[in-house]
């Protein structure tokens, strides 16, 4: 058996009053076994780190040891071993202690250990011994003269001992005693051996150990651990946009986000982006004007495999500015934001955060730009010191193609097909051609062989382009992260988010009816470990009826922002996750709780078989209006109208001939 986890957390929390002196140094000494009146010769350096390494260290991939006890002001629970024996040393060896004990007074370590020379002997560096009154002195080193609580020191102590089935709190602290070699006269003025009143004997062991992936959601990470990579799972807005208040919940895989024009779906988008980055790709969302002092809140959780980062991000009214995101222990992974104004958004955690002693920590520097018109994507970036952002397009469709290896020109190939509209379409698949020169430009231009011709990129539609411009990015992003996780020696990432506002923008019909499901695949063409979360906002019936096959409930959800009526507060925007209904045909979403229209036909139409239905349930309608009605109905329905059978029999009953 071994400690539970629940039991460490409740310990922590009473030793979180004990200075560091007794659960460290004070242990190690009596391990050492000091003799009392007398010296002996050891290595404090060497004997500190040991005992560090043995049990402050729970975290084995870390150079930092982790300090549960009570800390002076401004002091970090994470420290380095030798930063931490550094300190004890220069304050256990500094010679005018005694007369600026006043002076340390309020810095633990400095109170401790001036203290503590009281109770030494001492001759050198390396030759140490307890003092005849050692105790008494000690005694009055305790924090508020509060002794030690033997059995929470011991449970951090044992956190990764294994006990047998017999056995009790009180073998637990006999283990203790006997281990450290404790005194009576120690245990009765310094110790606390009792048994705290609230333990749980059925919850105090489990039958695992205690995992570093359990441990550090009570502890946290030190800071030379990288970021987990992590998917957003939460997202809530509060005083801010359209919405009082709005609770978004990503899907793990899909997340299909619909609802009128002006109710926020390129807001969600933004403050999506905003969360997973710290930064606003455009303009910042900023609170209502009726907004109270403390609501403009963003709470967003980023989840990845073992654990969750919570943050609730409020603003600052007299900065007029969000308040920054803390450095978290989760991270996204690589992100891509097709945004509506043609614009491309990436976000590059390799790129954005720099490697320092072997951590990830956040750059003081201004970020990387992120954000890319689209000039910039196709022409290249520099900055005012001529260093490059991003080739472009243009440059790095040639320089791949014409490379031997053709790589990575072989995965653009290979999204480019993926995302291009069906084979049976009149586009066909976009195919890259051989480059060409233009008139008046230097340039070689990359071209795609479309079925009437070849056409040069530049030249080559809206829909094209914009389809063009994603899977470039899609491409040069995560082939610039594989190399820039080599330059810092960090693994890449296995994360990709994706976020599309209206997917369907330039594209034909057929074109819609394949782009989604492309998107859920490309991955493949990237590794077959990349894992990817993707959220598009549309407005499109086909975007919703290409996935219907691939829809999956448990890593897909469906959300409609909608208009709601209050007697309370009066319209508010919500958003709603929504079933995801197969309809079949492309008219039975346009009339489904997605889109709400009434009918799948034009306005003039519409009205004229909602006048139809209203004469048909009324009790004497006379042939006049029934003729009316019937020219309108010619004029606007086909002649195959499915609404035609019902009323030529209603028509003729009335005495109008059709």
């Amino acid at each position: 058996m071994f400690i539970s986890i629940d039991q460490i957390r409740d310990s922590l929390k009473y030793l979180e009053k004990v200075d560091s002196f007794w659960g460290i140094t004070f242990l190690k000494f009596k391990q050492l076994q000091l003799p009392v009146g007398n010296t002996i010769e050891i290595s404090l350096h060497s004997e500190i780190k040991d005992f560090l390494e043995n049990y402050y260290k729970p975290c084995k991939e870390s150079a930092y040891s982790y300090r549960c006890f009570r800390l002076p002001k401004n002091e970090k629970r994470w420290i380095t071993v030798n930063i931490y024996i550094g300190s004890i040393i220069q304050d256990f060896y500094k010679e005018p202690f005694r007369e600026s004990l006043n002076k340390f007074e309020e810095e633990l370590n400095h109170r401790i250990y001036g203290i503590l020379q009281q109770a030494l002997n001492y001759q050198s560096n390396d030759d140490l011994g307890w003092k005849d009154n050692y105790i008494e002195i000690l005694k009055s080193c305790l924090y508020n003269n509060q002794v030690i609580p033997a059995f929470h020191l011991a449970v951090w102590i044992y956190c990764e001992k294994e006990w047998s089935s017999e056995t009790t709190p009180e073998d637990i602290i006999q283990n203790f005693k006997n281990e450290f070699l404790l005194n009576e006269q120690e245990i009765n003025q310094l110790f606390d051996i009792s048994i705290p009143d609230n333990i749980n004997i059925n919850q105090l062991f489990k039958d695992k150990v205690v995992s570093w992936e359990e441990l550090k959601t009570v502890i946290g990470k030190p800071p030379d651990i990288l970021p987990e990579e992590g998917a957003l799972t939460y997202l809530e807005i509060q005083g801010v946009g359209a919405a009082k208040k709005l609770c978004f919940e990503p899907a793990e895989r899909l997340s299909l986000i619909t609802g009128d024009n002006g109710l926020g779906k390129t807001f969600l988008l933004e403050c999506a982006w905003w969360a997973l980055t710290g930064q606003w790709a455009n303009l910042p969302a900023y609170p209502t004007q009726t907004a109270s002092d403390d609501e403009p809140v963003i709470t967003f959780q980023i989840s990845g495999d073992s654990e969750s980062d919570t943050e609730s991000i409020s603003y600052d009214w007299q900065l007029q500015r969000w308040n920054e995101i803390k450095n978290r222990s989760t991270i996204p992974g690589l992100l891509i934001y097709a945004r509506v104004d043609g614009s491309f958004a990436v976000w590059d955690t390799a790129k954005q955060y720099l490697s320092s002693s072997s951590r990830i920590r956040n750059i003081e520097k201004k970020p990387l730009p992120f954000v890319f018109k689209k000039d910039e994507l196709w022409n290249g970036q520099k900055d005012e010191n001529g260093n490059t952002f991003i080739n472009g397009l243009l440059q790095d469709w040639i320089q791949w193609q014409s490379r031997p290896d053709k790589y990575p020109f072989n995965t653009l190939e290979k999204v480019l097909a993926r995302l291009s509209p069906p084979e049976e379409g009149d586009l066909g698949i976009l195919k890259p051609g051989e480059p060409v020169r233009l008139p008046y430009d230097a340039r070689e231009i990359p071209t795609i062989e479309h079925p009437y011709g070849t056409v040069p990129i530049i030249h080559a539609s809206a829909g094209v382009q914009r389809i063009i411009t994603m899977a470039y990015l899609i491409v040069w992003a995560y082939e610039e992260h594989k190399i820039q996780s080599k330059l810092i020696r960090i693994e890449p990432q296995k994360r990709m988010v994706i976020l599309v506002d209206e997917l369907e923008a330039h594209l034909h019909p057929q074109w819609q009816r394949a782009i989604l499901p492309a998107l859920l695949d490309v991955r493949d063409d990237l590794a077959s470990d990349l894992q990817v979360q993707i959220m598009v906002a549309t407005h499109s019936p086909l975007v919703m009826a290409s996935v219907e096959p691939r829809f999956d409930q448990r890593v897909d959800k469906l959300f409609s922002l909608e208009l709601v009526k209050s007697d309370l507060l009066g319209n508010e925007v919500q958003i709603e996750e929504l079933p995801f209904i197969r309809q079949g045909v492309v008219d039975s979403w346009l009339m489904s709780d997605v889109f709400k229209l009434r009918h799948a036909r034009s306005l003039e139409a519409e009205k004229a078989i909602e006048a139809a239905k209203v004469l048909q349930l009324s009790d004497n309608p006379n042939s006049e209006d029934v003729a009316r009605v019937s020219n309108d109905l010619a004029r606007y329905l086909s002649e195959d109208d499915r609404f035609w059978p019902r009323w030529v029999y209603f028509a003729e009953q009335h005495g109008v001939d059709l």
